[in-house]
């Protein structure tokens, strides 16, 4: 899945997931209010899942971003390390050459090298940040609108 596709289908999932919450709060203001009104007949399953679905729904939403964070910090750092050896060596190929020309020919290439690695390194982010974002609000989507199909009427 491309990266734009990945933001569709995730900013999409957002625009569910509000509808499914206003339809699922709505529901269930109503389900406490009738229970207000006649405790003995209170929806008490009901009332009790509004909790509890909620921490479940969460936890793994948490679950998922911390993982997906660690990989990034885990990615991040190879990355770093990558780069600090590109450009050891990139000095020692300055402090070793032969004459001014083979020098800037060492640094230019380290330069060029580097300006490529970044970008494609940025669209890697980009991407993960995106599959991340997604990964994240699968858990709270899901159960929003699994709640908004059950409590429809």
């Amino acid at each position: 899945m491309t990266p734009i596709d990945q933001a569709t289908r995730t900013a999409r999932a957002g625009q569910e997931l509000l509808q499914a919450s206003g339809d699922v709060i709505a529901r269930r203001l109503e389900i406490v209010a009738d229970g207000l009104r006649d405790p003995l007949r209170a929806d008490i399953r009901e009332m009790s899942l509004m909790g509890s679905e909620k921490v479940e729904a969460l936890t793994a939403s948490a679950t998922a971003g911390l993982n997906g964070a660690m990989s990034l910090a885990a990615t991040t750092a190879a990355a770093a390390a990558r780069e600090t050896a590109a450009a050891q060596g990139a000095l020692n190929a300055v402090l070793t050459a032969r004459n001014p020309a083979e020098a800037a020919l060492a640094q230019g290439g380290w330069v060029a090298a580097a300006m490529g690695r970044a970008v494609s390194d940025g669209w890697a982010f980009g991407a993960t940040m995106l599959k991340l974002q997604a990964e994240t609000l699968a858990p709270i989507h899901a159960a929003a609108i699994a709640n908004a199909k059950r409590l429809k009427r």
